[in-house]
């Protein structure tokens, strides 16, 4: 990916010719789509606003929704957090908490206007983000894992390997803070946020979700992140930004 310009096509080349950079980093719409809720957040803003998604919820009626909530709003791009794997700007699976249709789903076209698609953790982890090499790992419905390594963003799906008798997102997500109870729930995440640390071996880990809150003390070596930052990474996506020697954010994913 071109670090130098986070425009591009739908075929993934990129586009310096079509829109001004300058203007996009003045008005961007930030849309975090979660399992019960949308979040929302324009340029120039400071108190978002947001809708229910839940388990019907296609992408034809996010965007209807989010269009009708932002009507007030002036913004020429968009970035959207997706609750699920994103590759070269597009959901390459169905989410699992939202209805179908999302892969496939043409944003750009949707909301008339360049649209930068990136997975959910990967975008609090980006507004999160200070230098050097990050792990976030987020605390919500499931478990949000992305590193990254001198503005570089990988995201990852750390949630799904084996762990005990299932797999991280298991014992730590939601159903297993639900089924275990919050005091063995709070031992799994130290558990697992230590084993992450050992194996990938970050220069910073930083915890954020929704559940977050709900731990009585940090693990070792991890600061807890802001559900605003979500937010905050959205903006930066379309911002010239230089932390850590690097001249701007580069996500695996790329903008429609």
């Amino acid at each position: 990916m071109d670090a130098r310009s986070p425009l591009y096509n739908v075929r993934g080349a990129a586009r310096r010719d079509r829109v001004d950079k300058k203007s996009l980093g003045k008005n961007v719409l930030v849309v975090d789509i979660g399992g019960t809720s949308v979040k929302i957040l324009a340029s120039r803003h400071k108190i978002h606003r947001s809708f229910p998604s839940g388990p019907k919820l296609t992408p034809k009626e996010m965007v209807s929704a989010v269009k009708r909530l932002a009507a007030d709003w002036t913004y020429g791009a968009v970035s959207i957090g997706y609750p699920g794997p994103v590759l070269c700007g597009r959901p390459i699976a169905e989410p699992y908490n939202l209805g179908r249709g999302w892969v496939g789903f043409n944003f750009a076209e949707a909301f008339s206007c360049p649209v930068m698609v990136i997975n959910d953790a990967a975008m609090q982890a980006v507004g999160s983000y200070n230098g050097g090499k990050m792990l976030f790992l987020g605390l919500g419905t499931g478990l949000g894992s992305t590193m990254i390594v001198d503005g570089i963003v990988e995201p990852m799906e750390l949630g799904h390997l084996p762990y005990k008798k299932s797999t991280y997102e298991d014992y730590v997500g939601k159903a297993g803070l639900e089924r275990r109870g919050k005091k063995k729930w709070r031992r799994d995440v130290a558990d697992v946020v230590s084993r992450l640390i050992a194996a990938l071996e970050p220069e910073d880990t930083v915890l954020g979700g929704g559940n977050v809150h709900k731990l009585k003390t940090l693990p070792p070596h991890t600061r807890a992140g802001d559900n605003d930052n979500a937010f905050r990474g959205g903006f930066r996506l379309w911002e010239k930004t230089k932390i850590s020697g690097t001249e701007k954010f580069v996500p695996k994913s790329g903008p429609e």
